[in-house]
């Protein structure tokens, strides 16, 4: 495969978005960068060497991202990578009412919000006989964690969207990948109370994640440890799972001010 001469993806002010930023960018590609916190993208996009197109906004907002979509093939054509890389991970509790919303926005933006990105470019790429769509999902798709109910439903949703839409779209030359990572160091794991195996740097990450939709794969887990943790745990019976996990430590919930 040659490589990516524009690449857009979402959550790129930090983390694996800033880190694939980072990487695509020395791969010689021109960037579309998306994320909420503006000033924070405007200054990535000048430390880059590469032309950077910032869009400041959040992957809920269906009109935002169309009119990003629109103006990024006006000014540099049809990508030939999107990524969908913005999500939350934050624990839950269905028993408390106050989580309720909560969910709702962990679901908007790793399940909905990964469809609006693509969204804007489907017809771009179907027209060209080519692209490729990126869905960062994770390991936590693979089975339930106890306190993580909302961020492991996501992922799972997410997992089996993406391979819905490979199916749709593989007829008119559009490739789908789905990544599963499992712990990145990025500001997202850093308040994980608990031990994280195989964690994994951002750079390094990103680096995997480029050669993968590079090669052609259609479903990448990394790092390879956690490739082989993933495939045993999604082959434990139910109730050997449940004795084994039911005591893990949970995913810290949202401190609520006010």
């Amino acid at each position: 495969m040659k490589a990516a001469r524009t690449v857009i993806f979402t959550g790129a002010s930090s983390g694996l978005g800033r880190a694939l930023a980072i990487e695509y960018a020395r791969r010689g590609a021109h960037l579309g960068l998306i994320a909420r916190r503006g000033d924070v993208l405007d200054a990535l996009a000048r430390s880059l060497p590469t032309q950077c197109y910032c869009y400041p906004l959040d992957v809920r907002d269906a009109a935002a991202l169309s009119a990003a979509g629109k103006d990024f093939i006006e000014r540099a054509g049809c990508p030939d990578i999107v990524i969908a890389n913005a999500g939350i991970s934050v624990g839950t509790s269905t028993a408390d009412p106050s989580d309720s919303r909560v969910f709702e926005e962990i679901v908007a933006t790793n399940v909905t919000g990964m469809m609006l990105t693509f969204q804007p470019f489907v017809d771009a790429m179907r027209g060209a006989g080519h692209g490729t769509l990126v869905g960062i999902a994770s390991v936590a798709g693979f089975r339930g964690l106890p306190g993580a109910s909302a961020y492991c439903a996501s992922k799972s949703a997410a997992i089996t969207y993406l391979e819905s839409l490979r199916l749709e779209l593989r007829k008119h030359g559009v490739k789908v990948v789905t990544v599963c990572p499992g712990y990145v160091d990025t500001p997202m794991t850093v308040a994980n109370p608990y031990r994280m195996p195989f964690l994994v740097p951002a750079e390094r990450a990103a680096f995997g994640i480029a050669n993968a939709v590079a090669r052609g794969k259609r479903f990448h887990v990394l790092p390879w440890q956690m490739a082989l943790a993933g495939w045993l745990l999604r082959r434990l019976p139910r109730a050997l799972y449940d004795a084994l996990f039911a005591g893990a430590p949970r995913k810290p919930r949202r401190v609520r001010k006010g």
